[in-house]
């Protein structure tokens, strides 16, 4: 897939404000700070698209961005970041919930994995869910450049074995030294009609 436009659509936080193109959507999930917004960078070619920071936590609203005038990808907020209190991060489940049960044209869960981490609890419901409703699901074990290239397929290897025994496809990525995109885009290209 070449990506050759891509465009922010718009920032919402209720479910009745989301756009209705009927364009087929992927949504990127993961913890804060797993790099959603740099991914989207990357991946469009556009540095500027997203919003990024180096604090986690900066995506608060479910982010909607025009891709190829072909389908849009929906950056949700990031879960478990501790620096937040309880009730804003009851906010943000309440618009990925929102998110999930609003779109109609849902395609596949991008869920962000830093390959350095262990899935933890939230990657595991967002994974139950996508099973539970028959989604697709590709992992993007982000920030791949921290561990050695002779590494990596071992950790690859891992996160494939925490994955609930469901074969999903798994992509090293870098957005700092930029490797991992033609796979996860082909990957990508693969659940879109």
């Amino acid at each position: 897939m070449i990506i050759r436009t891509a465009s922010f659509l718009k920032s919402v936080k209720n479910a009745s404000d989301y756009p209705r193109t009927g364009l087929p959507e992927i949504a990127l999930c993961g913890r804060s700070n797993a790099g959603k917004s740099s991914l989207i960078n990357y991946l469009t070619g556009n540095n500027g698209l997203a919003k990024t920071s180096s604090a986690p936590g900066k995506t608060r609203l479910v982010n909607f961005f025009l891709i190829n005038g072909q389908f849009l990808l929906v950056d949700l907020p990031g879960y478990g970041y501790a620096g937040v209190s309880k009730s804003e991060k009851n906010s943000w489940a309440r618009m990925v919930e929102g998110y999930f049960g609003a779109s109609g044209t849902l395609r596949a869960l991008l869920l962000l994995i830093d390959i350095r981490r262990e899935l933890n609890e939230y990657d595991a419901d967002m994974l139950n869910w996508a099973a539970h409703f028959g989604y697709s699901v590709i992992v993007a074990a982000t920030k791949a450049d921290k561990v050695p290239k002779t590494a990596r397929p071992q950790r690859i290897a891992q996160i494939k074995a925490s994955l609930s025994g469901i074969e999903y496809p798994v992509v090293a990525v870098s957005s700092l030294k930029k490797f991992g995109r033609d796979e996860l885009l082909a990957e990508i290209e693969k659940v879109l009609p």
